[in-house]
């Protein structure tokens, strides 16, 4: 079994990177578990805090346990503490999470984990849309445009996922209005091609579901060949008592588009994202798992809501390898699922109310 985490200088290979979603169910626990004692031991060693916060709660790591058995940070934590594993020289980005407020989670980068993160990223969408970089529409503003030059998870998302299109056209302008000029140039200049579509699940509702009217020289069938990725932002959308399944039937009704995947993920593991396979579940790749918590934080059964904690191999230049999230969702069973997809199967159900996992944060 390959070892990601034997040298200094983490290089994940192409051939498991490339199709993330190739080992059965059994060979995959197997490559994680053991990645995941590297990886773990890495941070142990590294990261001071890390170190100090499992000396503090008497928690020790060995080969042999379980993957539920690991110290988790709540996600929280990186609103408070700047954690890193490498030496603060080699870091080469710092990513926000969005939001109003200061109180913003910060992820500090490494060159390695950087290029891991487009690697991976990049693996896993392809499994879903092909290899071929297809003309793009982004339902959102170009973020080069923005005064403010640091990276949130806004302009993070748009970057990472900008790498799958060509000749990218942004649809709104500077005041977050739809760019008509610009969107049906692009349909028309497109029109009898596979066409991709990214945006946040807010903004692709607003604006396009509910803001969109069709000119004369655009017709819903140019949309037949389009793929729309979406994800983020449903808080926003449930508020307007949208379901994921009305979501999808607005789109399919009003654009003709029939292929329609949402993801989840979030800034602390940026890279590792969870697409809905062709059944509509979440799913997880060889370089990630989830497990799912009781409000005792006990690892609950399929089947069961609770807190979603999310394990990923991703994170190397700083301890997000395992966090608890503040988002409650649910295991699938497997034989649920029909499609080809391999991984493990989950539902996310919405963000717990007011939210602020107690734990390790207030040590």
């Amino acid at each position: 079994m390959i070892n990601l985490f034997n040298k200094k200088n983490f290089s994940f290979p192409k051939e498991l990177t490339s199709n993330p979603f190739k080992f059965s169910n059994k060979e995959k626990n197997i490559f994680f578990k053991n990645n995941f004692y590297r990886l773990n031991n890495y941070h142990l060693k590294n990261c001071l805090e890390f170190k100090n916060l499992t000396k503090f709660l008497k928690i020790k790591s060995n080969k042999s346990q379980h993957l539920s058995e690991y110290f988790y940070l709540p996600v929280s934590i990186f609103k408070k503490h700047n954690l890193v594993s490498v030496k603060r020289k080699s870091i080469i980005r710092e990513i926000v999470s969005s939001g109003t407020s200061g109180n913003l989670s910060k992820i500090l980068l490494d060159k390695v984990n950087s290029i891991n993160q487009r690697k991976i990223l990049s693996g896993i969408v392809s499994t879903f849309i092909g290899k071929d970089r297809l003309p793009m529409l982004i339902i959102d503003n170009d973020p080069r445009t923005s005064s403010d030059k640091s990276i949130n998870a806004r302009k993070a998302a748009i970057y990472g996922f900008g790498i799958f299109g060509k000749n990218v056209t942004y649809a709104l302008d500077s005041k977050n209005q739809i760019d008509y000029i610009s969107v049906n140039n692009f349909l028309n200049k497109y029109k009898d091609e596979k066409i991709l579509i990214f945006g946040f699940t807010h903004l692709i509702y607003i604006k396009l579901v509910n803001e969109y009217k069709f000119k004369k020289n655009i017709k819903k069938n140019i949309f037949k060949n389009a793929i729309l990725i979406h994800g983020g932002g449903w808080k926003k959308v449930e508020k307007l008592k949208v379901s994921r399944k009305l979501f999808n039937k607005k789109i399919q009704n009003k654009f003709n588009i029939s292929r329609i995947h949402n993801y989840y993920g979030m800034v602390e593991q940026t890279g590792s994202i969870f697409f809905e396979c062709h059944c509509g579940y979440l799913t997880t790749s060889m370089f990630s798992d989830v497990i799912i918590r009781d409000k005792n934080f006990n690892p609950l059964n399929v089947g069961k809501k609770g807190l979603i904690q999310l394990l990923s191999l991703v994170p190397t230049s700083y301890p997000g390898h395992n966090i608890l999230t503040e988002d409650i969702g649910e295991e699938i069973e497997e034989v649920k699922c029909k499609c080809e997809i391999r991984g493990k199967k989950f539902i996310v159900h919405g963000r717990l109310d007011k939210a602020e996992t107690r734990g390790c944060s207030n040590v």
